[in-house]
């Protein structure tokens, strides 16, 4: 049974910074782009950062230059490092975990951490 489980989330203050881990079990995550997405209320879910099997990285708009992704393959391990926080990035933030192999999609998600940040 594949799971990612988030944690880390909280409540802070605007400028404030955070750090996300997403740990998996049942799947090697080497094999796999894993990705942060949030969903704010009333709001798609949208796609934060990607890290690829070979650590290159894609952010969002919104968080470049102030969110930083990176995996622990080791640790089976994915992490999100969102500094200068702003209230915007009030949101359930998710885990997912990607891959296409042999003309199958497998995707999977974690339950979703809270991230608040006050004004």
């Amino acid at each position: 049974q594949v799971q990612l489980v988030e944690s880390g989330g909280g409540l802070v203050q605007s400028g404030g910074s955070l750090r996300l881990s997403c740990t998996a079990s049942g799947i090697d995550i080497s094999m796999y782009v894993m990705a942060w997405y949030r969903q704010a209320p009333g709001k798609q879910r949208e796609l934060v950062a990607k890290i690829t099997s070979r650590s290159n990285t894609n952010y969002a708009d919104s968080v470049k230059g102030r969110f930083t992704i990176s995996r622990d393959n080791a640790k089976n391990a994915v992490f999100l490092q969102m500094n200068s926080l702003k209230p915007d990035d009030t949101a359930v933030y998710y885990c997912n975990a990607a891959r296409f192999y042999l003309s199958r999609n497998y995707d999977y998600w974690g339950q979703g951490t809270q991230v608040t940040i006050s004004s």
